[in-house]
């Protein structure tokens, strides 16, 4: 069991459950929409934030990044990790069928999946260096990720290649690249 200090943000209680038999934290769920109209739990995770941090680790599909991006909209203060779990294809066990988009959520990911997405976002560093030399945009550029002609295809070809989702914007894949890779490292990728 590994301990986490910051808060977990998921979507629902089965995310819940699955995390519990792998991590020691705080998981908060959103009950998926309901957080929109849901004040207590929003006064919550903006509380946790400033005090402890939160790590948001929603589903990979549309639902999750419209979550990920309304808790980035209403906290104002205090830390916000972003951890993203691989597209993988297939249903969860509990459920008669797929989701709409026909991916693994986080209650149907390995653990091992689970702690890799904990690894990529930092959160399983011991000791995280400042990056005195990151990543930049005009790298990304250089390298035709944005910018160019086919530079979203290529993106989401890294992401594949990298196992992150493909609904990253140019600027969550910078943050997660600046915590897994030095820029020579993303230069030989």
């Amino acid at each position: 069991m590994i301990r986490i200090k910051q808060a977990i943000i998921v979507e629902g209680r089965y995310d819940k459950i699955r995390l519990s038999s792998l991590v020691e934290a705080v998981i908060i769920p959103t009950n998926g929409f309901g957080l929109y109209k849901d004040r207590e739990t929003a006064e919550l995770i903006k509380a946790l934030a400033k005090k402890t941090g939160i790590i948001i680790l929603t589903d990979s599909d549309s639902a999750g990044f419209r979550i990920r991006s309304h808790l980035r909209n209403i906290i104002k203060e205090g830390e916000v990790i972003n951890c993203y779990i691989p597209d993988v294809y297939g249903k969860e066990r509990r459920k008669n069928s797929p989701s709409k988009e026909g991916k693994l959520g986080v209650e149907g990911m390995t653990g091992e999946a689970l702690l890799e997405a904990f690894r990529k976002g930092g959160v399983l560093a011991d000791d995280v260096p400042e990056r005195e030399n990151p990543i930049t945009k005009v790298d990304l550029m250089d390298l035709g990720y944005i910018g160019a002609e086919n530079s979203a295809e290529r993106r989401r070809e890294l992401q594949r290649r990298l196992g992150l989702p493909e609904r990253l914007s140019a600027n969550m894949l910078l943050e997660l690249l600046n915590i897994s890779y030095t820029r020579e490292e993303l230069k030989s990728l």
